[in-house]
């Protein structure tokens, strides 16, 4: 029978204790962990991330803050504005929301942000920190949230063979460090990968981030493994993920859905980040 790797679940438990800790710290420092969200523009995309993020912190008892700049603003008030940030001792956190305006290099403003507030891992410093497993770093919710869930529902890593189809630096790069981390065999796939689906089926874990619904079917899969969905995709005004679940469930012997499965940890791994930026930023 298939497990059914239920997010929500995981990430009630784990904000829980997010919160309870989160609670402590605001005791004994006297500050709030605090997010600061900064955009150019109002994209309907950016503003349903924001309040998502918006709804999950208050929630949390966290701080919220949201600074949004026109969608013509030119690069330097955008670094104006997070440099601005980047000394404020009242926000832990920055998350810099893209696709930035075109007048901004969006490039040049990653390497403005500091690696200690980049809740999110983008900084190259993170990164690269995150490759050589050396000091502190922060680690992109997304995969950091499906390492969670295959640690919770004890899915052996090590020595067993993972592909990780998609190569973004925010979920396909660093989610393959993470499995290599964890002794794991891996292969990180993309769209110009040869015999895709035959590759896919050597996987015990199937990881995919490519943004293109229902591209995963039972043909890319083994039987038993276990199959984590990171895709987000409207189809009909439906959210669904890049694996034709109906199918694949009935092959995989684990597999998170879409919507309920990486997503709401991705969320709490977010609150996370940010708590553990205070902290780092507290003992400084």
């Amino acid at each position: 029978m298939t497990t059914i790797l239920d997010g929500k679940t995981v990430a009630a438990e784990r904000r829980e204790q997010i919160v309870a800790e989160a609670q402590q710290f605001i005791k004994q420092s006297g500050q709030v962990p605090t997010i600061a969200l900064l955009r150019g523009g109002e994209d309907p995309a950016l503003l349903s991330h924001a309040q998502s993020v918006r709804r999950s912190f208050e929630k949390a008892g966290f701080g919220f803050a949201e600074h949004a700049l026109a969608a013509d603003c030119p690069h330097e008030e955008m670094v104006e504005r997070l440099r601005a940030l980047n000394s404020d001792p009242a926000v832990h956190g920055i998350l810099i929301q893209e696709p930035l305006p075109a007048s901004v290099d969006a490039d040049a403003l990653l390497l403005l942000l500091d690696p200690r507030k980049d809740v999110d891992g983008v900084h190259p410093l993170n990164a690269g920190l995150l490759q050589q497993q050396r000091g502190l770093y922060h680690i992109p919710s997304t995969p950091l949230g499906g390492i969670v869930l295959l640690e919770k529902y004890e899915i052996p890593l090590t020595g067993k063979r993972a592909v990780v189809i998609g190569r973004s630096d925010i979920v396909g790069k660093p989610m393959a460090m993470l499995l290599l981390h964890r002794h794991a065999t891996v292969t990180l796939a993309h769209s110009r990968s040869e015999n895709l689906p035959a590759l896919c089926r050597e996987a015990d874990i199937l990881c995919v981030a490519v943004g293109r619904a229902g591209l995963v079917t039972w043909e890319f899969v083994r039987e038993g493994a276990t199959v984590l969905d990171f895709g987000i995709n409207f189809v009909d005004g439906k959210l669904t993920g890049d694996v034709a679940y109906q199918e694949v469930s009935e092959v995989a012997g684990a597999i998170t859905p879409v919507p309920g499965g990486t997503g709401p940890v991705t969320s709490v791994m977010l609150l996370a980040n940010t708590l553990n930026a205070a902290r780092w930023l507290a003992e400084r």
